[in-house]
């Protein structure tokens, strides 16, 4: 065939990025739907390479029959005309006869050209697909080709991105030949061919940047714990260390803030805030309020996950953030619902300080210099069985635990009565719980009044000469009529008479 073949054949795969192989089948088979096309049937049909792959022949398999004996010139042939082929053929021997493509019926051919050229595209999208489809979540860098509707249609070498509209951030702006670089969102077959949808706008998108710019993150000695974002106006990055001489916060700033500095500029001047993760949902929250400094966390309500956050006056607009923006990332990572207020908006608030700050301290529970501890499943000997039960009955915190009563301990699904005395024997020698000092203030109230029943016991009482209510010889006014009282000058009187 064409001496221009072999070229033909590695141009396909170079532009389609599909194997000799595959290329090689679909080469087949176009020369097998021609033929079939053209003599109705491509039994007979055998299409050859070299070893090469540089050249293909399709040839026709004859059964060589008596002269005048022809009954299926396609796949038979007459021994007089199978003589002048081969010398010593014989009635019955194969002969395989090679056809020349151009004697092929044109219709036949652009046929077959038409499912090759098909056979083709189908054959790209399942090798591309198979290639993206492992990609997803990675990093990629393509070329601004063009943009339609807001979408941008990404040059990715091999094949073309989609770089949705959704997935921008509003702050970039691109030209013709842009370098982009995005996350593999999605990778999925359409009708029109296989689309890759790109994002720059997704959290992965962010701690892909920080894997690449940090290699503290690369490695594993800083883990992400949490981004929360909203692309083009800032950022938050919860980030933890698993060893004890790296800072998490440090590593990811780099020095003189030259990794953070990279982040920044290539997400085009958006900000971004990195603060340490904490076990304590109380550090947590307070670190998740940064830029701004937080005076006190006042836990609302634990089962709710709500919070009062105080901050100086000064800070609470930084706190608040532009259109609520800075607070309601900080909700969003901590996963609790964090209002904020001044000092001076929290005197006013009908709200017990003492009884707030108590509930907060059910977080710790413990004495200092102890690791803190806020699920069931981090309580010393409680056993998988029991974890698990208080899980189905939608308990986890130790906080709701050690909020119930015996009585509906008890009445727990699937709890017996040894499993409740082994909760609370587990609360009583693990969990201290502080009630805010009200028996304290219990106590000292009780030990006032003993003292004043004492002391009015000591003093000797009198009745008032107007109303005759009781007095003391320490008053100078009845507290019930108002008349002034002179215990001296009566007892004057009451010697004279």
């Amino acid at each position: 065939m064409n001496a221009d073949f072999a070229d033909s054949i590695r141009a396909i795969q170079s532009e389609r990025g599909i194997t000799e192989d595959l290329v090689l089948a679909t080469i087949e088979e176009f020369l097998m739907a021609a033929y079939k096309k053209t003599f109705g049937t491509s039994d007979n049909a055998v299409v050859r390479f070299s070893e090469s792959g540089g050249e293909v022949a399709i040839y026709a398999k004859k059964i060589i029959v008596e002269n005048d004996d022809l009954y299926d010139p396609v796949g038979e042939i007459e021994l007089s005309d199978a003589l002048e082929l081969v010398e010593d053929c014989e009635v019955g021997d194969e002969l395989l006869i090679e056809i020349d493509p151009k004697d092929f019926d044109r219709g036949a051919v652009q046929s077959a050209k038409q499912k090759a050229r098909q056979n083709l595209r189908e054959i790209q999208k399942d090798t591309l697909y198979s290639e993206f489809k492992d990609k997803v979540g990675e990093m990629i860098i393509g070329y601004f080709q063009r943009e339609k509707n807001g979408t941008i249609f990404v040059d990715l070498g091999k094949t073309e991105g989609i770089l949705p509209r959704r997935f921008q951030s509003p702050r970039e702006e691109y030209h013709h030949g842009d370098r982009i670089k995005a996350m593999i969102a999605e990778v999925k077959k359409a009708p029109t061919g296989l689309e890759i949808i790109l994002s720059r706008s997704h959290g992965e998108f962010v701690k892909r940047i920080f894997e690449l710019e940090v290699p503290e993150i690369y490695d594993g000695t800083v883990e992400i714990f949490k981004i929360v974002r909203e692309p083009g106006y800032r950022t938050k990055v919860a980030v933890y260390s698993t060893r004890d001489d790296v800072d998490p916060v440090g590593a990811c700033v780099g020095l003189k803030g030259v990794r953070i500095q990279a982040i920044v500029r290539e997400l085009e001047g958006e900000k971004i805030d990195i603060l340490k993760y904490d076990n304590d949902p109380i550090s947590f929250m307070r670190n998740a309020l940064s830029p701004a400094e937080v005076q006190d966390i006042v836990v609302l309500d634990g089962g709710k996950r709500q919070a009062l956050a105080i901050v100086p006056e000064q800070q609470l607009s930084l706190a608040i953030g532009k259109q609520g923006l800075n607070v309601r990332l900080a909700n969003r990572l901590v996963d609790w619902n964090i209002d904020v207020k001044t000092e001076a908006q929290f005197q006013e608030m009908d709200i017990s300080q003492e009884i707030s700050r108590a509930a907060s301290d059910l977080f710790s529970g413990i004495g200092e210099g102890e690791e803190e501890i806020t699920k069931i499943s981090e309580l010393p000997d409680i056993s998988e069985r029991l974890v698990s039960l208080l899980k189905e009955n939608g308990i986890e915190l130790i906080e709701t635990l050690i909020s119930l009563t015996p009585e509906e301990l008890e009445g727990l699904t699937g709890l017996t009565p040894s499993d409740v005395e082994q909760i609370q024997k587990i609360i009583e020698d693990n969990v201290e719980i502080i009630e805010s000092d009200e028996n304290d203030l219990d106590e000292d109230a009780t030990e006032d009044e003993e003292t004043d029943e004492d002391v009015e016991d000591e003093l000797e009482t009198y009745e008032c000469p107007e109303c005759e209510q009781p007095i003391t010889a320490e008053m100078t006014v009845c507290p019930n009529c108002g008349v002034g009282l002179s215990f001296e000058i009566e007892e004057v009187e009451e010697q004279e008479e």
